[in-house]
């Protein structure tokens, strides 16, 4: 169940301190799907979707049909929205493509500088908690803006051996022409070595749990990769003021994505967090709301995300990330004292001008939103 607890009462390593390192099984687990995945190819890749997705595969790549069929079924409101998405991803992400040149002022010097886009990119898609179509979208994209000449998907397909038709609508609407059935540590293992259907790739991008990013840290090398996601985390700060039901959901889209995110409220409002608890429970009834939404109930239930009382919500914030501190712009001051209101220990009236302790502050940014007079600035700029 989810946990509440009173910060006064509380030491902040006990909520805050993270260890996301995989754990030796996971290693285990993950070296043992590589290794077979190398050795047995596609066989190995059916065998680990009917056994960890209850999908029984004979063709591992998506036909046309299944994509066709997608797009039938599909809202068209929907689609738009989709296409729509596209073509502003697209727009943004030629802004950033780098231009090649050649400087050739002098007589037998010849200097320049030439971006060459990789041959083959990998996407992993995540599946099973809830469908990404904007994953889809931001990892395809910037590739094919950039020039990459071949893209290969992977993503888990469901019991009934198909990819969720969301997923393969953001994939044709992005330009995808090679998808398949596979997803976890074997799909990471598939695109870096390849198998008798999967091409091998140049670089692996995407989000995804634990095993898939242990996986993507053990092929780097042989393969290029974007990051190592994860697990998410997020924080939110409310007071009694809030709509619980808001809360509920930030706190749910990151909870989604994985069992070991990390969901954290902090709030002075007892009544509050008792109500998040119960939106929390009341927008994912396994009852009423589809499979994805079962799952992450089950995993609430298990990894019990957490409510923080305190009355004084900001002492928290220096504990969860180092926040540059703010300043006063006397200039704009004007002493009303509106900052004062939330209490912050930081903060005081000198000569008839609020002063900010930067040893003390924790640049939530609470105070600068009460400032009517906007004199309540971030270090190195204004808000």
């Amino acid at each position: 169940m989810i946990k509440l607890y009173n910060f006064d009462e509380l030491r902040p390593e006990e909520i805050l301190n993270r260890d996301i390192r995989a754990e030796k099984n996971v290693e285990d687990v993950v070296d043992g799907i590589i290794a077979d995945v190398r050795a047995r190819g596609d066989g190995a890749l059916k065998d680990y979707a009917l056994k960890f997705d209850g999908a029984a595969i004979e063709n591992l790549q998506v036909t046309q049909e299944e994509i066709d069929e997608a797009f039938a079924n599909m809202n068209p409101y929907f689609v738009e929205t989709l296409r729509e998405a596209a073509a502003n991803i697209e727009a943004f992400h030629r802004q950033q493509v780098h231009k090649n040149f050649v400087v050739n002022d002098k007589p037998g010097i010849v200097l320049g500088q030439k971006y060459t886009p990789i041959e083959k990119a990998g996407v992993y898609v995540p599946g099973g908690t809830a469908a990404y179509p904007s994953t889809v979208l931001m990892d395809v994209i910037p590739a094919k803006v950039a020039g990459v000449s071949e893209i290969v998907m992977t993503t888990p397909a469901g019991k009934d051996g198909k990819v969720n038709p969301v997923i393969l609508a953001a994939a044709a609407t992005a330009g995808v022409t090679k998808i398949f059935k596979t997803g976890g540590a074997q799909a990471v293992a598939a695109l870096a070595y390849g198998t008798e259907s999967i091409p091998a790739v140049d670089k692996i991008v995407g989000p995804g749990n634990i095993y898939v990013a242990t996986a993507k840290r053990k092929v780097f090398g042989k393969v290029g990769i974007d990051m190592i996601a994860g697990p998410s985390e997020i924080l939110v700060l409310a007071d009694g003021g809030c709509n619980p039901a808001w809360v509920a959901a930030d706190l749910l889209s990151q909870a989604e994505h994985d069992k070991l995110a990390s969901p954290v409220l902090v709030t002075d409002s007892e009544a509050l967090a008792k109500a998040v608890g119960i939106e929390n429970v009341r927008v994912i009834d396994p009852n009423d709301l589809e499979n994805s939404k079962k799952v992450i109930a089950e995993e609430l239930e298990k990894d019990e995300p957490s409510l923080v009382i305190s009355r004084r919500p900001c002492a928290l914030l220096k504990y969860v990330k180092h926040f540059p501190p703010l300043k006063v712009n006397e200039d704009k001051c004007r002493g009303c004292k509106a900052c004062m209101a939330i209490g912050c220990p930081s903060i005081s009236i000198k000569n008839r001008k609020a002063h900010i302790d930067e040893t003390l502050c924790v640049g939530c940014d609470v105070c600068s939103q009460l400032c009517k007079f906007d004199a309540i600035e971030k270090q190195g700029g204004t808000n």
